[in-house]
């Protein structure tokens, strides 16, 4: 797969209680994406957060703190991320949450071999 120089990089700020269709939102959020053929997705998980609800969400270990923040990466062609937008409003419709979207340059994608 060929992803282009100029690209967008989609971020989706969700916490790790959020859900759709009874499965966790992150992991269905990739595998959407993974279906849909986006050229990538990355889910990363915050030690420490905070959002709309202005409620501190932490790993700390004296504290048991489900729903931890976490935030899915996405990175794309402008066209296959504005593709994609229509099907993750759908599936966040249940969940709040904060999405983000950046232009972004890529250097580098997988191994390719110079002819």
């Amino acid at each position: 797969m060929q992803l282009p120089k100029q690209a967008q990089l989609l971020r989706i700020f969700i916490g790790e209680d959020d859900r759709h269709d009874g499965k966790p939102l992150y992991e269905a959020i990739v595998l959407k994406a993974r279906e849909l053929h986006v050229a990538g997705a990355t889910v990363l998980r915050g030690g420490l957060g905070f959002g709309h609800s202005s409620r501190l969400h932490s790993a700390k270990i004296l504290r048991l703190s489900g729903d931890l923040p976490l935030v899915v990466e996405i990175v794309d062609s402008p066209q296959r991320i504005a593709d994609f937008l229509p099907v993750l409003d759908t599936m966040m419709s249940a969940s709040s949450g904060l999405v983000t979207l950046e232009n972004v340059q890529v250097l580098q994608y997988g191994t390719e071999t110079a002819e």
